[in-house]
């Protein structure tokens, strides 16, 4: 996120294949378009961190950073000699963001963590299961949820420490967990956590059965429950002693989807769709991925990309906001790295001098 915004931004890779989300398919001669999505617009140097002048390298490239982000577990910067505090006496306006899995201090803090395991621990997958009907085993994890959103909230704190750097010439040092992440988007349960909560019922948002398929209809607001009424063709719901009232229709949702869908089911769902949308009830097909991905919306947005790598091209996402006064992505962040392209680059822009880089090369401290 910081690269498509016009970030100068040094990815440091082991000498050992680098990153291995370069080897995610597809690879397309040599080159992951999985790791191009995340990677678009940065620079790559290979590093080899095991070896002491390594630390040494970073140490001056840091001394020129505005920003270093690291998501070892916590205390492994530390024994590779790269601790915030050793970077601050570098630089003292550092901002330095740390990404774990439970974060840098506390009993939980020294466990390894991906995503899949933080969304168990989390809560997030049972009380997901809690919402589906006849279920009684977690889903299998194939979308990662606490990746994409740990490192959204790095973003928006990373942008936070800049403003308050700006304004004070204060660098400090920004630890993100995965864990509270996953925590913050599950506003009931951390309700229910706290106080007795009635039972709900049957949940009031999941799919509803068309001719053909299903359809998400989200009843958000009285007027929505009463615009849907109309396109159902049942204005008499609303007065229904069942339904009228907020809590009793919530009491009965499953009633209400039963004759719902006595409508529904009679209709295509494009049929369906069409007649909630005259109506102005927020409302979706169940598509898959490809289907959406080909929505005209996105080429009216400008939302994809033509980027490229070793492999060719393919095309890429563009974050989700756009600015009056800025395109959607950094004019020169359209290219994946190769794995070490920058190296040389970004030593000598960094004050190294010619015959250092030879004898970092030669000592396989640099790749």
């Amino acid at each position: 996120m910081l690269a498509d915004n016009g970030a100068e931004i040094i990815k440091i890779e082991s000498p050992d294949g680098g990153d291995m989300m370069r080897t995610r398919a597809a690879v397309r001669n040599g080159a992951s378009t999985s790791f191009g999505q995340l990677n678009l617009g940065k620079k790559s140097i290979v590093l080899d961190l095991k070896q002491r002048a390594a630390a040494e390298v970073v140490k001056r490239l840091a001394g020129r950073a505005d920003i270093v982000v690291e998501n070892y577990r916590p205390g492994v910067m530390e024994r590779l000699g790269l601790a915030y505090p050793t970077l601050k006496s570098i630089r003292p306006d550092l901002i330095y963001c740390a990404i774990s899995g439970y974060g840098q201090t506390g009993p939980s803090s020294g466990l390894p963590a991906y995503a899949p395991v933080i969304h168990a621990a989390s809560g997030y997958e049972i009380a997901h299961l809690s919402y589906q009907e006849d279920r009684s085993r977690p889903d299998f994890c194939g979308i990662f949820f606490a990746d994409w959103l740990s490192g959204t909230y790095a973003y928006g704190a990373i942008m936070t420490a800049l403003y308050h750097r700006a304004a004070t010439g204060e660098g400090q040092m920004i630890d993100v967990s995965m864990f509270e992440g996953m925590l913050s988007m599950m506003l009931t349960e951390l309700t229910k956590w706290q106080f007795t909560v009635p039972p709900a019922g049957r949940p009031m948002f999941g799919p509803v059965a068309t001719g053909d398929g299903w359809i998400n209809v989200a009843v958000a607001s009285e007027r929505t429950f009463q615009d849907l009424t109309k396109a159902a063709g049942h204005p008499e719901w609303i007065k229904d002693p069942r339904f009228e009232k907020y809590m009793d229709r919530r009491a009965n949702w499953h009633l209400f989807i039963d004759e719902l869908e006595v409508w529904s089911r009679a209709l295509p769902g494009s049929e369906v769709k069409a007649a909630l949308d005259r109506h102005g009830v927020p409302c979706a097909l169940y598509r898959s991925p490809d289907e959406a991905f080909g929505d005209p919306q996105l080429v009216h947005r400008q939302a994809l990309v033509e980027a490229h790598d070793d492999g060719g091209t393919f095309k890429a996402l563009n974050g989700p906001f756009r600015f009056t006064t800025a395109d959607a992505r950094a004019s020169d962040g359209t290219r994946v790295p190769s794995l070490g392209e920058h190296t040389e680059q970004v030593l000598c822009e960094g004050g190294f001098s010619r015959d250092e880089i030879a004898g970092l090369r030669t000592q396989g401290v640099i790749g």
